[in-house]
């Protein structure tokens, strides 16, 4: 399933390009991120994820991408970005519900068939919340790591995390200073 954890959704969508290549390639894998998200229950066939839904979600991930840099950077600006995604906002969110699964427990369920802006609006009103609260913005960092540009919330107890996944990232960065002390030792 493909998932990640910045610690919000707008973020995870932006992470999805954050690397050498589009992890959002096929249908098939915006249904699984929408799914990994929780934009989409498991199991919801995704009948309409086509190539139109992928372009119009890799328009988002762009302006979002913008947007946070922007406001990381201190300069603002971005102005296109942020009418369109203040515009993807504007549209009603999925309608949902609960129904009774067959262990008998409430589940949630989408209350009609996906709808590409419907889910797009849930993405675009999460970086929306994500930029105007106060707090969850002095927390938005772009990970340190060489050749990372994943963007992530700091929620670590001090705010020094300094890498997008500490198992990846902070792991590559300990392989490399090990290495460069070892070759300054050979000397």
């Amino acid at each position: 399933m493909l998932r990640f954890d910045s610690g919000r959704i707008c973020l995870d969508l932006v992470a999805t390009g954050a690397y050498e290549s589009d992890q959002l390639d096929s249908a098939g894998r915006l249904g699984q991120w929408l799914v990994g998200a929780g934009l989409v229950p498991p199991g919801t066939p995704l009948t309409g994820a086509d190539g139109e839904w992928l372009g119009r979600f890799a328009e988002l991930r762009e302006h979002i991408g913008q947007l946070v840099r922007a406001e990381l950077g201190g300069r603002g600006g971005a102005a296109a970005a942020l009418e369109r995604v203040n515009a993807l906002a504007a549209v009603a969110p999925p309608g949902v519900r609960a129904i009774r699964g067959a262990d008998g427990r409430l589940v949630r369920t989408l209350s009609g068939a996906p709808d590409c802006t419907a889910l797009l609006a849930l993405v675009a009103r999460d970086a929306v919340e994500l930029l105007t609260d106060p707090q969850d913005r002095s927390r938005l960092r772009q990970c340190e790591g060489d050749n990372c540009f994943r963007l992530y919330l700091d929620t670590s107890r001090g705010r020094r995390r300094r890498w997008c996944s500490s198992e990846v990232c902070g792991n590559r960065e300990r392989v490399a200073r090990h290495r460069r002390r070892t070759a300054a030792a050979a000397l």
